[in-house]
């Protein structure tokens, strides 16, 4: 539990003193800090003033609540593609339709090939659905 409020104490800090970096640069490839950067942001953080020490607190606490909900937003972007995958074999129109959000030229050129021919209908709504077309 040290080991993972550190970290996100150093992130803090260093998007306290850079917020145009993503989270993603301020981590070495394997993931963690080294200890010496862990010791130094403590010996920073046990240097702080209370009411310092509670603003970063709070700080820590929002940037881990942004980056659940990102990790949850990419999950949910997973399973909505298949969704729309499946429907695009199923009924094209209807996946073409939910991914666009309204109807146009698209959801229109894919009802016409379902109505002609299926399987160009299918082919249509999936390269739509992937964003190819």
């Amino acid at each position: 539990m040290k080991k993972i409020f550190c970290s996100l104490l150093i992130t803090a800090m260093m998007f306290s003193m850079s917020p145009l970096q993503s989270s993603a640069s301020l981590l070495p490839p394997g993931g963690e800090p080294d200890p010496a950067t862990i010791k130094a942001a403590f010996a920073e953080f046990k240097g702080l003033s209370k009411q310092e020490r509670k603003e970063r607190v709070k700080e820590v606490k929002k940037q881990w609540k942004l980056i659940k909900k990102e990790k949850k937003a990419n999950k949910s972007a997973k399973v909505e593609m298949v969704v729309l995958i499946i429907l695009a074999i199923l009924l094209p129109p209807l996946a073409v339709y939910l991914h666009q959000g309204e109807i146009n030229t698209k959801f229109w050129l894919s009802i016409l090939f379902w109505f002609l021919f299926i399987i160009p209908g299918i082919i249509y709504a999936l390269l739509v659905v992937t964003d190819t077309i």
